[in-house]
């Protein structure tokens, strides 16, 4: 039997009592599958491979990364819970020397659950990662600098709307182009809030795009960037969704690639996110990643069908001046005029119309984000959601940031405490992630 050169440990939870409906995309197939070719090629029996139990998550581990309205209650099943504690629970065992890395199989996803929740969008409710990276802030300390390697074919804006402005989260994101994927965002342009420019990168893959267009990416710009950066943890959101069998999606990455990434990557935590071609491409996925962490030859990993052909021409030429463009935005960030970007005033303010495709609510959001060099500035949030055929839900939050200084804090507290909740205004929020302080205001109290 091969000696892994890793230990590793799986945390496993398909889910079993959760779906949209019994025939949707994400339902608890996704990971049986995976689970018996798991077995079936003897990998639980490896040495140094170890698989836990997931914890639960608790309300308190949701309100650190996001505003569940009116309450997490409202919006989250126990399977919800037990999805986001297995990332802690995965987390936990690296930090803790358990394990060298751990991969958290389960579901139902997350990177598309925004700061704000309303409902469902994407097929995600809260978000896993999110969740998970709040939990080693707070416990392993908030010094730590963490990047998150988005590799879903699909944007991870859930993910990049929590850490927009955040300068101690990377977040790096290779997807299929927005223009021809929900939820279409995630372009070049993209680029993080005032307090964290270019800590945000986004890389829309043309369709058609394969093994070597994401390798190339991953060589050219995501390790070299990782290498300036100095993340002390590596998150990989896996994602398996660019596979070329998946029925949702337009990309040609195989098996053996995605093992491929893995390898070159290293990342301390996977996490899976979506796929969706349940017999053709996770069983095989799956394997590869899990080989590849424990250190072990996966070059016999191999779908049994016939592989994809190269990308066209124009695909390999689009991945290299997209590269190109974000590799000099990465070499002069620290030259941008952000007044240009962001304006020259105290605040910088943006609107959003966010839809829940799952759950058929539109959300109206204003946001105010506090410029400040000494910090990277708390923020204002005012939001409007509503199915078409009910009255809306308006709430508000004031944000305070990690590190934040002592003028942003305590213009943050009197901003919470000018905020009244009234008819027009039903909830209002402070989350403090520098304190741990969650306190919600209502108008039905």
């Amino acid at each position: 039997m091969p000696n892994n050169s890793n230990r590793l440990g799986l945390v496993f939870f398909p889910a079993f009592d959760w779906a949209i409906s019994p025939d949707h995309p994400e339902r608890e197939e996704r990971l049986l599958y995976t689970r018996d070719q798991i077995v079936e090629e003897g990998l639980l029996d490896l040495p140094g491979l170890v698989e836990y139990r997931p914890e639960l998550a608790t309300e308190k581990d949701v309100q650190r990364a996001q505003i569940c309205i009116p309450t997490v209650k409202s919006v989250v099943t126990e399977s919800h819970l037990v999805a986001a504690g297995g990332t802690i629970t995965a987390a936990d065992k690296v930090m803790k020397g358990e394990v060298d890395r751990a991969f958290a199989l389960l579901r139902p996803p997350g990177h598309h659950a925004m700061r704000f929740v309303h409902g469902s969008r994407g097929f995600c409710t809260i978000n896993n990662e999110a969740i998970m990276i709040e939990h080693l802030r707070h416990v392993y300390g908030a010094h730590l600098k963490i990047a998150v390697v988005d590799t879903d074919a699909h944007h991870a804006d859930g993910s990049q709307d929590i850490y927009y402005n955040d300068p101690d989260v990377l977040h790096i994101c290779l997807h299929q182009d927005g223009r021809t994927l929900y939820p279409g965002t995630g372009d070049v342009a993209e680029l993080g809030g005032p307090g964290a420019y270019a800590l945000t990168l986004n890389v829309p893959l043309p369709p058609e795009s394969g093994d070597s267009e994401l390798l190339y990416v991953l060589e050219h710009l995501v390790m070299p960037v990782l290498a300036d950066f100095g993340p002390d943890i590596v998150i990989n959101a896996a994602g398996q969704d660019n596979h070329y069998t998946d029925p949702l999606t337009n990309m040609n990455v195989t098996a053996k690639g995605y093992a491929r990434l893995t390898e070159i990557l290293k990342p301390d935590i996977v996490v899976l996110e979506g796929g969706y071609s349940i017999e053709g491409a996770l069983p095989y996925v799956n394997v590869g990643i899990i080989l590849a962490l424990a250190g072990l030859d996966y070059s016999a990993v191999r779908e049994p069908d016939t592989q994809p052909p190269e990308a066209p021409t124009a695909v390999k030429e689009a991945v290299r001046r997209t590269v190109g463009f974000l590799q000099d935005t990465w070499g002069k960030r620290r030259e941008k005029d952000l007044d240009s970007l962001y304006g020259c005033g105290p605040f910088f303010k943006r609107q959003r119309r966010i839809y829940y495709d799952t759950d058929e609510i539109m959300e109206e959001q204003q946001e105010e984000i506090r410029r400040c060099e000494q910090c990277s500035g708390y923020r204002v949030v005012l939001s409007a959601a509503a199915k078409s055929y009910r009255s809306g839900r308006r709430a508000a939050a004031v944000l305070i940031p990690w590190h934040v200084c002592k003028n942003c804090r305590d213009e943050a507290m009197e901003a919470f405490e000018r905020l009244k909740p009234d008819r027009e205004l039903e909830y209002v929020y402070l989350q403090d992630t520098a304190d741990d302080r969650y306190l919600v205001k209502s108008a039905r109290q």
